[in-house]
């Protein structure tokens, strides 16, 4: 019986600590998830600190669908979106750039030179072209900065409060199997297919669950990220960059 016991001992403790693994791995998901712009929003408190919540409306629950191929057309859904510019509407339902297309972030710490893959991810580089032409971009602050397992400066919010999108939302794409390594380019989120203008750049390898748009990479201006990265945030590990940095315009080549 003294055995019987021991084995059903063991039993036990092999659960409980898988059930810590799991729960482990499910905080620690929960802390990498990037915010983006939602459908609809609610702050909380949170130690000090504002978090974002996604609140469903039934009527306005289905997703965006993704386009599946170069030339296929994109579904831009009416989001709500803290200070969303009034006029500013929504990208062509068809996109005009289907191949590689070059855009030059000139920011306060210097240019990043990237290349946007429209053949993977047409819907997101569409509305990235669209919102640059619109000057969406111009005088806008990176409000935050991660560092540790995941290495991002995230942009693309007006208002800097990290809950500001453009008043609309699209499908994810380019996700399956995706790697967030040094240099990726990649759509920040609040859910599969809450996308609008926020973004983030990966200043060094990261871990993150495949399920943020990945749209292209950084060509040049990687050591513009990397010094960004170093002076770190405020709180450290996730937080306002240290050294403040605003996005002065974004430059598509051949527009």
């Amino acid at each position: 019986m003294a055995g019987k016991d021991r084995k059903k001992q063991l039993a036990r403790q092999r659960y409980e600590r898988q059930q810590q693994r799991m729960q482990a791995e499910a905080a620690r998901t929960r802390r990498l998830k990037i915010i983006g712009s939602v459908a609809g929003v609610a702050v909380i408190a949170v130690g000090g600190t504002a978090a974002m919540v996604l609140t469903k409306d039934d009527k306005d629950d289905k997703p965006a669908t993704p386009a599946k191929a170069a030339g296929a057309q994109c579904a831009y859904k009416p989001a709500k979106a803290e200070d969303a510019p009034k006029g500013l509407g929504t990208p062509p339902v068809k996109p005009a750039r289907t191949g590689m297309v070059q855009a030059t972030v000139k920011t306060s710490e210097g240019d990043i030179v990237m290349e946007l893959d429209g053949a993977k991810a047409p819907c997101t580089v569409n509305s990235i072209v669209f919102l640059a032409q619109k000057n969406y971009f111009d005088n806008t602050p990176c409000h935050r900065l991660t560092s540790g397992s995941l290495n991002v400066l995230q942009c693309g919010d007006p208002k800097g409060t990290g809950m500001g999108g453009p008043g609309y939302q699209f499908a994810n794409e380019n996700t399956e199997g995706a790697k967030y390594t040094k240099g990726t380019l990649a759509m920040a989120n609040s859910g599969p297919d809450t996308n609008g203008s926020q973004f983030f750049m990966v200043y060094a390898d990261s871990q993150l669950q495949p399920g943020y748009s990945v749209f292209g990479k950084i060509t040049k201006g990687i050591d513009v990220l990397e010094k960004i990265g170093k002076a770190g945030s405020n709180p450290p590990g996730e937080g306002k960059p240290k050294k403040k940095v605003t996005i002065q315009d974004v430059a598509i080549a051949g527009q």
